[in-house]
């Protein structure tokens, strides 16, 4: 068989083989926004905590009622369009009286979990950092601390000090952290043993340089999803304190508070135990959607893992 010289030709132009295509580098935040963006679920839990922070902000401000003013003329009153939630027993208004329950909600998760990965991410990081000793007594105190139920220490605390928002915030402080220190502390041990790290031990940087500039850094995305999770496990936690009634004192409310309050006559008004009950569930679900797209946007291999 004889090959011709026209018997093959080139795809494309000639002058195009030796060309290098250069392909677009995205760096790490953009390519995470972007697995963030494809998360459905992820957007529509981001979308729903906007709708409802703006409704506890906005909507106590804007009401003609204020949320503890009592009016027995209208006690019990089904929603309608005047009472858009209805009233209690005292007559207060519920609408006001939910948003600015999810507003205190809110505030002692948020409070609680920011203090919580300021002092556990600390804690974990001098404990995973220089391990040995430091490592085996830090250690100890935590399993301590944890081996105490938090509902003995909210009990204790009540006893000494009286029911108020800096108690149920104290609260969930001294305990909260844990999770977050054990979560930090494992990463940190993984990650100080990498060739970047030793690298900058070899160049004599200090401790504080690897755990601040090497260390955190690679480990900062866990935290967020840890402190995303631990959101509304703090508002079901200050929920639960309210409902069994060791919560923030009367005429303030929380979600807790009012599904406590709504319970006592569910067979006579429930719309009073359903209503935060779902504004509860919305906000618990949506917090939980949010930090699962967190999860994966942060490491897509663990979806597929």
């Amino acid at each position: 068989m004889e090959f011709l010289e026209n018997d093959f030709e080139f795809v494309g132009e000639k002058h195009d083989i030796y060309v290098e295509e250069v392909l677009p580098v995205n760096s790490f935040w953009k390519d995470f926004f972007k697995r963030l963006k494809k998360n459905k679920g992820a957007i529509a839990g981001g979308i729903c905590i906007i709708i409802i922070v703006l409704f506890a902000i906005i909507a106590p401000a804007v009401s003609p009622f204020e949320f503890d003013k009592i009016d027995t003329s209208i006690q019990s009153t089904s929603p309608n369009g005047t009472y858009l939630f209805g009233t209690d027993v005292l007559g207060r208004d519920l609408f006001v009286r939910v948003w600015s329950g999810t507003r205190i909600s809110l505030f002692v998760a948020l409070t609680a979990v920011i203090i919580d990965i300021c002092f556990g991410m600390v804690y974990g990081l001098i404990s995973g950092y220089f391990g040995g000793k430091v490592d085996n007594i830090m250690q100890r105190v935590q399993e301590i601390i944890s081996s105490i139920p938090s509902l003995v220490i909210l009990t204790l605390l009540l006893v000494i000090m009286k029911a108020s928002l800096f108690t149920i915030i104290l609260a969930l402080m001294l305990t909260g952290w844990i999770g977050m220190a054990r979560i930090t502390r494992a990463q940190v041990l993984k990650i100080k043993e990498e060739e970047y790290v030793l690298a900058s031990k070899t160049l004599g940087a200090s401790h504080m340089f690897i755990i601040f500039k090497n260390v955190l850094p690679n480990i900062f995305g866990q935290l967020i999803i840890m402190s995303m999770f631990s959101i509304p496990n703090a508002i079901f936690y200050e929920a639960f304190l309210a409902f069994v009634g060791l919560g923030i004192p009367q005429p303030q409310a929380s979600l807790g508070t009012l599904i406590n309050d709504g319970f006592k006559t569910i067979l006579i008004t429930p719309y009073m135990v359903i209503i935060p009950v779902v504004v509860l569930a919305i906000l618990m679900l949506s917090f939980n959607l949010l930090a699962d797209g967190l999860r994966d946007a942060f490491d897509p291999t663990m979806k597929e893992a």
